[in-house]
């Protein structure tokens, strides 16, 4: 399975602190969305989390939920 790490661009500016944040987000997202969740949703996750640190979130709780929106309505972390 994919990590954070495998969305992240070589050029990405995110310190080991943030990118430990960005993992936590990233698998517990995982955990919520369906098993069979296909690479193109991992992707959508991913980048939406990715998207969400630049603008300074460093809550795993809020960028998962935050990165699950819309994906099939909102959700609530587990």
């Amino acid at each position: 399975m994919p990590t954070i790490n495998n969305y992240l661009q070589s050029r990405e500016a995110f310190d080991p602190e943030a990118i430990s944040v960005l993992g936590d987000a990233y698998e517990r997202a995982l955990r919520i969305v369906p098993t069979l969740a296909s690479e193109g949703v991992r992707q959508v996750i991913a980048a939406r989390i990715i998207g969400l640190a630049r603008t300074g979130e460093r809550d795993p709780r809020k960028l998962c939920e935050q990165s699950l929106t819309d994906l099939d309505g909102p959700v609530e972390s587990r």
